[in-house]
């Protein structure tokens, strides 16, 4: 005679309650930690699994939307942030979302060549290019030749600078 499968669950059921902006929907599982997890709706739309025991006790109230909220309330009434938000990211950028440090060759550029640089693990030259917020060219060249017709060849595509 085989015995049915029983489960011995002390986890208290919490569909239905709110805690924060969080209404719980359903039971997502148990955790390795042994704690339940739950899978909630916030009241900004988001879906989210949240630990059981962090709901109850208060360290999770929401799917991340709160913390947002009250950094950027924080935020508009910090004074010294604002003036650097007037002075900041905006001017380290051109007309075109370039910014100027990836045109123009600082301190620290050893190469002569803006964008160019040496590996000193892989005894290999690399080309780089950040362009819009990701890079549009980032290769590793044998030579120094191979790496700047490569820059020079991103930059005339890219930014529309003629080659030299």
């Amino acid at each position: 005679m085989t015995k049915p499968a029983t489960t011995h669950s002390r986890a208290i059921d919490l569909v239905g309650q709110r805690f924060g902006r969080l209404t719980v929907i359903k039971r997502h599982g148990t955790k390795k930690n042994g704690n339940a997890s739950w899978l909630c709706q916030c009241d900004c739309g988001n879906k989210v699994v949240v630990d059981g025991y962090a709901m109850r006790h208060g360290t999770v109230s929401s799917c991340g939307c709160l913390r947002r909220q009250n950094s950027q309330q924080l935020a508009k009434q910090n004074a010294a942030f604002l003036a650097q938000q007037e002075n900041g990211a905006a001017t380290l950028k051109d007309e075109n979302g370039v910014y100027y440090s990836s045109l123009h060759r600082g301190k620290r550029n050893h190469s002569g060549v803006v964008g160019v640089s040496f590996d000193r693990a892989t005894g290999r030259w690399c080309a780089r290019l950040f362009y819009q917020g990701h890079y549009v060219l980032l290769k590793m060249c044998d030579s120094f030749q191979d790496a700047v017709a490569l820059r020079k060849a991103a930059e005339a595509k890219y930014l529309g600078k003629h080659t030299d």
